[in-house]
């Protein structure tokens, strides 16, 4: 055998070998800019300090209701109303959870949303390291990509900071033990952790329509302040049109309009319909703002 041979079949091993080496390094990646772009955010003081806002809710609520049921009250005895499930916290804390999601969905946790995903891009262009960023070889979609799951990251993070918070604030404040469905069936304590996480991830995915909907917004102007402006006006706008009798054809529409459906994971059996609408518009949103996003930030002129 030729010594020419053994050369050219280890020439064609490092031709197959190749392509593998060049996905591996694309994986390895993704991985490293999805996890520098989780730090830089969570290490943010706004972040910090909008996810400490979230949490000190459940505390507010939790407190508030100990003092005012402290004379044998009920929490909802003078008429005045409150978020879904405030009457029962002085039963069983875990609805405490339960609670705070209901306080906070319609305002803190898409305002907190917002101004994370109208700064995803805006604020990079605002800060002069958007051009920068496109120099490694990310793509302006694979890094578009990469934002918005951060963002949806958020998400998930902020949802839980408002669950864990009202769990351990339930749990010192009030009794814990078997829960009573809306239906008016019992059922156990752990079935009803069980039930609050799932509530945890229906709120987080209610969420993805507003995270898109910034994350375009973003695309559209180089000041983060402004993208996180108009994402929280249009949160409002709305959740205002929403509430308008006359506009009840439409309001299937808004992302806004399903939110509160995770209160059916509390009946036995559990009614799915509003849950899946949530979860189809949501991904509609998503899938709509989400290739507006794509489609002018691919052809935008990136100058900052």
């Amino acid at each position: 055998m030729s010594r020419a041979e053994p050369s050219a079949r280890q020439g064609r091993g490092e031709l197959r070998d190749r392509p593998q080496a060049v996905s591996a390094r694309r994986t390895t990646f993704r991985a490293t800019l999805l996890r520098n772009e989780l730090l830089t955010t969570f290490r943010r003081w706004r972040t910090l300090a909008l996810l400490a806002v979230l949490a000190a809710v459940p505390v507010l609520v939790g407190i508030a209701v100990k003092i005012e049921t402290s004379d044998g009250s009920s929490a909802d005895a003078g008429g005045g109303g409150g978020p879904a499930f405030i009457s029962q916290i002085t039963n069983n804390g875990l609805f405490l959870v339960f609670t705070a999601l209901a306080a906070t969905l319609p305002f803190f946790l898409p305002m907190a949303v917002g101004v994370v995903a109208g700064d995803a891009i805006a604020g990079e262009a605002n800060s002069g390291t958007l051009r920068y960023l496109l120099v490694a070889p990310a793509g302006r979609g694979r890094l578009l990509l990469t934002k918005y799951a951060t963002v949806v990251v958020f998400c998930l993070a902020a949802t839980l900071v408002v669950a864990v918070s009202a769990l351990t604030v339930g749990a010192l404040l009030f009794p814990l033990g078997d829960l009573t469905t809306i239906s008016g069936t019992q059922i156990s304590f752990a079935e009803g952790l069980g039930r609050a996480l799932l509530i945890a991830l229906a709120v987080a995915a209610s969420l993805i329509g507003v995270a898109a909907l910034g994350l375009f917004v973003s695309t559209l102007t180089g000041s983060g302040i402004a993208a996180m402006a108009t994402t929280v006006g249009l949160l409002i706008t709305v959740q205002i049109l929403d509430q308008i009798p006359q506009l009840h054809a439409l309001h299937p529409y808004f992302f806004s309009h399903y939110w509160l459906s995770f209160a059916d994971l509390m009946r036995e059996p559990v009614y799915w319909d509003e849950l899946a609408k949530n979860l189809g518009l949501q991904a509609l949103y998503a899938a709509v703002f989400g290739s507006a996003a794509w489609a002018r930030f691919t052809a935008k002129d990136i100058t900052a």
